[in-house]
């Protein structure tokens, strides 16, 4: 057990039962929260395919995506 699961352990057992609960209501809410990493990845993917369709449509090159970059950057 790591110091950080100690102390946290430590901690929680010097509340109130009651308030026990709410802590591992609130870790427990923090869990089903957490970022589903596989669907960020498909969502990036997904994205990036749209961007490189909306570019062809458009006849936008790399070239054209570096230039505005570069102006953005030089403040113009």
């Amino acid at each position: 057990m790591t110091t950080f699961e100690q102390t946290l352990l430590r901690e929680v057992a010097t509340l109130p039962e009651s308030r026990q609960v709410d802590v591992l209501a609130f870790i427990r809410f923090l869990k089903i929260s957490l970022p589903n990493e596989e669907k960020i990845r498909d969502d990036f993917k997904e994205a990036l395919k749209d961007a490189r369709a909306t570019a062809e449509k458009y006849n936008i090159t790399q070239a054209d995506i570096d230039a505005e970059i570069r102006a953005v950057r030089d403040g113009k």
